[in-house]
């Protein structure tokens, strides 16, 4: 049996393991127990109660977080020419397309979100076995193969992030970092779960909702009150 350490059990009194707690309430908690000496990603889990192998069950979109994800996205744009000034203004870290299409067969794909235009999915397409299981291979539905390149590098600057249901039907996503102060915790979870529940698929029956957890890195997990979402 794994050895629990001292700042692991100092945590685990703070609160009640077994008991399901409102998102303010968590988000106090959390800044509490968190004893990373870097400034920890806050991640939420989320269980629903949907059959991933139903193609009309999946859940997958995205959420612009109110108050940013505290963290520096990297952003590239794959666009024609007309495009590039666009994406500059906008503030992405890299803009082109035939240079970086040869770079990323290469291997590198040192960015956090890609963007491309639709003109340039012939060519980008190519890369779906590299980008694909990096999660990030741009897709229409995310509203990362856009004209409007400009509108969605700002987006993502300011805290759009993608979620997805796993194979368990779980969604995991990074919502922030611990040194927000708790009512920004909150207002970024409340962001997250509310977009979740709107993007309940007409198919899933019973309670959609199934468990929620927050966590920062490292640190032990939190349930989340389900009901006050409806469930």
């Amino acid at each position: 049996m794994a050895k629990i350490s001292k700042k692991r059990k100092a945590a685990l009194t703070q609160y009640e393991q077994a008991k399901a707690y409102p998102i303010e309430e968590a988000s106090k908690i959390l800044k509490k127990i968190s004893t990373a000496k870097f400034d920890a990603s806050i991640e939420m889990s989320v269980r629903l109660g949907i059959d991933v192998k139903q193609a009309n069950q999946m859940v997958r979109g995205t959420v612009s977080l109110p108050h940013g994800t505290g963290k520096t996205t990297r952003i590239l744009v794959l666009c024609t020419p007309d495009k590039e000034a666009e994406a500059k203004a906008a503030g992405a870290d890299y803009v082109g397309l035939d240079e970086f299409i040869t770079k990323i067969k290469a291997g590198w794909t040192d960015v956090d979100v890609v963007i491309a235009t639709p003109a340039t999915m012939g060519k980008v397409g190519a890369l779906g076995k590299i980008l694909g299981p990096r999660g990030l291979m741009p897709n229409p539905k995310i509203g990362t193969v856009t004209q409007e390149v400009g509108k969605a590098v700002t987006e993502a600057k300011a805290g759009k992030i993608e979620y997805k249901a796993d194979k368990d039907g779980i969604v995991h996503v990074a919502v922030g970092k611990i040194s927000f102060d708790e009512k920004k915790i909150a207002d970024n979870v409340n962001e997250f779960i509310q977009t979740i529940v709107k993007a309940r698929p007409s198919a899933s029956k019973g309670a959609y909702i199934r468990s929620m957890f927050m966590s920062s890195t490292m640190s032990p997990s939190i349930e989340i009150e389900t009901k006050q979402f409806g469930n």
